[in-house]
């Protein structure tokens, strides 16, 4: 269930640059959702542009390009559930996200191009993500958008759950404090 928020300075991307980076980044999303092409996995995978005004958007205290490097300013927000995804899956999505934009706006890819784009990704907690008013699980995503919980990934995402949930008996929280999974695993599809 993962989302793409895109900010980038007002004028610097066109309609059809927008749709170029769009497709990549959906493409990126599948991807790191391990290949998740059913209708579950594409309803899923969101991509949102956000233009900032230039007397909006400062960096080191300039609002000009001053301390800026091509291919231009780019703040790319990447939402996904906790636990998904390990250090690796992570520098695969910070490259893809980068690629994405120096291919779209016409820059050629080396290892030090993209100053200026910076990707975050943002994990939500298990248990804090919800669709149709119900709170929702990373099995219930693993099995909306077609991906099989008997897998590798899957199996190491169960045990950091299992983990955080003994670390959080062990501190006496109640049984559901660390989301869904690890204490009353959802196997159901998403409400």
């Amino acid at each position: 269930m993962p989302i793409v928020q895109v900010h980038y300075l007002e004028g610097a991307l066109r309609p059809d640059q927008k749709a170029a980076l769009a497709q990549r980044l959906n493409e990126m999303l599948l991807d790191m959702e391990g290949g998740a092409r059913t209708e579950g996995g594409r309803a899923f995978a969101w991509v949102m542009f956000h233009e900032v005004r230039a007397d909006d958007w400062h960096i080191g205290g300039h609002s000009d390009d001053t301390l800026v490097d091509p291919p231009g300013r780019f703040l790319v927000h990447v939402t996904i559930p906790e636990g998904y995804m390990n250090a690796y899956h992570k520098s695969l999505v910070h490259a893809a996200a980068n690629a994405s934009i120096l291919a779209v706006m016409g820059h050629a890819y080396n290892h030090d191009a993209g100053g200026s784009v910076l990707v975050i990704i943002d994990e939500v907690p298990e248990g804090n993500w919800g669709v149709r008013g119900k709170t929702i699980s990373l099995a219930s995503i693993a099995e909306t958008v077609g991906l099989p919980k008997d897998g590798e990934r899957f199996a190491w995402v169960q045990d950091y759950f299992d983990a955080k949930a003994r670390l959080y008996a062990w501190a006496h929280f109640p049984p559901d404090t660390g989301g869904l999974l690890g204490s009353a695993t959802t196997t159901s599809r998403l409400p």
